[in-house]
Order: C-alpha cells, then structure tokens, then sequence
C-alpha cells in the first residue's frame, strides 16, 4: 500500500493526539494497546523531526456558561457532571503519551479542534502542511478534523489503528468508506515507512 503514497516530510508533519485523555480513553475496546501504538507513532514523528500536537476538551466555568441551550454538546457535558472540567483529572492527557515542552498543546471546547483554539495558527506559524491525526472517537473530532482540515488545506493523514470509536463497525465505515475522499488512511506500521529520515 504505502508504494504507493507520497512520503511525508516530517519537518511540515504534525501528529495530533486528539481526546488522549483519562475520561475519553476508557470508553473504547482495547485502550492500553490504543495508547501504546499512539505512544510508537509519538516516539517515531519526535526521531523523525516531526511536531506533536494535543488537543483535549475541557471546560472552564465561563466555558461552561456560555454553551447556549440549543447545543446538543451541552445536554451532554450538563449531563456529564465535573468530568469535563478543565481542572477534572479526567480531562487531563494520559500520562503514558504526556505532552513535551515543545510540543503544541491546545484545549478545545466544541468535537472539533479548530474552531475555539489556536491550531491553525500555531501549525502555520510552524510552517506545517500535513496532519496525521489520531484520535477517540473516530465519529467525533476525527471526523470533525478531517472536515475541517482538507477544508484548511491541509494534507490530512488517518492512522485508522489509532483511532477508536465506541462502535467498530462506524469507525470501519469513516476509515474505509468516508475519509479516503479527503485523507490518507494508513496504519501506525505504514507511518515509519512513509516518513522520512530526519
């Protein structure tokens, strides 16, 4: 398969780690080998030269007020208690993929990580062009970020074994049916042969 794709050049590649966080993670089958190849594919873009990236929702109190009712997203964090407090241990990254100090780090309040963050502009400003992304659920932020960043411009990569949704059968449909329009749909495995040497 990778014969195939272009190579990525790790200097213009970000991995963004998306919703790695302790109250998300347990949702899905399997997560400790979830984390473990996302922590691989972190280690692999770091030797190759490439940018991390985290995104995790969380919710400040002004956050949480200004949700207008209409939004369906704020039914469910109502209902959600503190779990979705910015200062709630389960809105923090999981400690085994924890962010470096150079790394980008941003904190979203909507499924999608660009519309209430800085993403955009901290990835240009790094003159970066190409997203890898990993994330729980592939029917949430990954859908949302593919959307939004082939919109960007973006060359968008899926890790599909590095995404995970509550429902399989919904993850294997966005991976294989839906976001090969606008993305590239690899495994971890595929990452090291497509990236390039530092």
């Amino acid at each position: 398969m990778t014969d195939q794709l272009e190579a990525i050049d790790p200097s213009r590649a970000a991995l963004l780690v998306m919703d790695y966080q302790v109250g998300v993670i347990g949702m899905v089958d399997d997560p400790d080998q979830l984390v473990n190849r996302v922590k691989e594919a972190i280690a692999l873009v770091r030797d190759r030269g490439g940018a991390v990236g985290y995104v995790r929702v969380a919710f400040t109190d002004r956050d949480f007020e200004e949700v207008p009712s209409t939004s369906r997203m704020a039914a469910r964090v109502a209902q959600a208690g503190d779990a979705f407090h910015a200062d709630s241990p389960t809105t923090a990254i999981d400690e085994r993929i924890s962010p470096e100090p150079d790394d980008i780090v941003v904190r979203k309040t909507r499924v999608g990580p660009f519309l209430t963050t800085d993403l955009d502009e901290q990835l240009r400003r790094r003159g970066i062009d190409t997203l890898v992304l990993a994330g729980i659920s592939t029917s949430g932020v990954v859908l949302s970020t593919v959307r939004d960043a082939s919109d960007r411009d973006y060359r968008v990569v899926v890790l599909s074994d590095g995404c995970a949704d509550r429902e399989p059968e919904v993850h294997e449909f966005l991976t294989t049916r839906i976001f090969p329009s606008q993305a590239t749909v690899i495994t971890t495995a595929e990452l090291a042969e497509l990236l390039a040497p530092a």
